[in-house]
């Protein structure tokens, strides 16, 4: 299947987990990619390497979303790599354990500013691009299943969530005159570097996968198939959306 034959995407905190994931999936359906991260260490070689075997085209580019210049260097530089970009997965993120009563200032900025600050910017500037090139683009970004969900002692990672959801909405309307398509993926548990500790906690895990119905942690893969469909033209007539890949979690969810 060549979906995205001829296309380019740029895939942030692919060097892991889900954006790796997504990387390998999007490549393996035709499309060059731009992946990104803090650093480029062995990871980050040896996707450029799967992808290559693939037959396809790969570039690191090192950056700190959280950076808001970082971002837009980001975006410009992966438009230039292959001469185009046509799909923005916005996978980069993280969460900080904290009781409400105890978070820091340093700690809610860091987490705003990666989840919500940086992608609101990053969007603003793949659009720049696309409107100046008269090409149509699509967005797709990575929520979580607490854009729904309470998660008590990670009160700034829900805010960035929910926040991200409004912007998703707000932005489909707005930049669908541009042909600009803004979705959604929400995952779930998914077995993934951020949840080592739940991973390593048996009792704990167990509780959770009571919580979702299909009976297991979801895979990055269940992840990256949902984004491979959102950044293909099959799902051309979609945008505002969020998609939940949670197992059946999310409208299951008891607090343990």
């Amino acid at each position: 299947m060549d979906r995205f034959k001829n296309k380019v995407a740029l895939i942030t905190g692919s060097s892991q987990g889900i954006g790796a994931a997504c990387a390998l999936r999007l490549a393996r359906e035709g499309a060059d990619i731009i992946l990104n991260g803090h650093k480029f260490d062995d990871r980050g070689e040896k996707l450029i390497a799967e992808i290559e075997e693939m037959g396809r085209k790969a570039k690191f580019i090192t950056a700190d979303v959280s950076d808001v210049k970082a971002v837009i260097r980001l975006v410009k530089e992966a438009v230039t790599a292959f001469g185009g970009l046509d799909i923005l997965v916005n996978n980069a993120g993280l969460e900080i354990k904290s009781d409400f009563l105890e978070v820091k200032e340093k700690d809610y900025d860091t987490v705003m500013d990666t989840n919500l600050k940086g992608i609101f910017f990053g969007i603003q500037e793949f659009s720049k691009y696309c409107k100046k090139e008269k090409r149509a683009g699509v967005v797709v970004n990575m929520s979580s299943v607490h854009e729904e969900i309470v998660f008590p002692h990670f009160a700034a990672y829900c805010v960035s969530k929910g926040g991200l959801k409004m912007l998703t909405r707000n932005l489909a309307t707005e930049l669908a005159p541009l042909g600009i398509r803004v979705n959604n993926v929400a995952p779930g548990a998914i077995s993934t570097p951020i949840n080592q500790e739940l991973l390593s906690d048996k009792k704990q895990l167990q509780k959770v996968i009571k919580n979702i119905p299909i009976g297991r942690m979801g895979k990055v893969e269940d992840v990256a198939g949902v984004v491979a469909f959102l950044a293909s033209d099959d799902a051309a007539y979609v945008t505002g959306s969020t998609y939940f890949v949670d197992g059946g979690l999310t409208y299951h969810y008891e607090e343990q």
